[in-house]
């Protein structure tokens, strides 16, 4: 058994461990930026599930309310596009207005995190 020189460059006292890592754990973040971080972010989501938009098809026959979390909260269908011979057209118009309700809230959505993130553009959460 090889006796050791105490020279183990990751081993020395105040290393802790790898070249280049921290540690802190955590990448050394402040728990105050953190907090902050956090506080905003549930601010946000529940400004988001408190919000509504409204999506449309058809010159406003069919209106789609969805919450800024992207829940469909309502339909309204006036009377004259509801034709029993062509139940195929109201159902493209419902599919229109609940995709236009859904780029609405999605575009709220990026304006409340994008507001938190800073623009950062973090990959893999769908906002920035």
């Amino acid at each position: 058994m090889a006796k050791s020189s105490g020279n183990n460059r990751y081993l020395r006292r105040g290393g802790g461990g790898l070249p280049g890592r921290s540690s802190m754990g955590a990448g050394g973040a402040n728990p105050n930026a953190l907090a902050q971080a956090q506080e905003m972010l549930a601010k946000a989501q529940a400004e988001l599930a408190a919000s509504a938009v409204e999506g449309t098809a058809g010159g406003g026959a069919v209106r789609v309310t969805m919450s800024g979390e992207q829940k469909i909260t309502g339909i309204k269908l006036s009377p004259d596009v509801v034709d029993p011979e062509d139940v195929e057209m109201l159902e493209d118009l419902i599919m229109a207005a609940i995709s236009d309700a859904s780029e609405k809230a999605n575009d709220l959505q990026q304006q409340s995190f994008g507001a938190i993130t800073g623009g950062l553009g973090l990959p893999g959460l769908g906002i920035g």
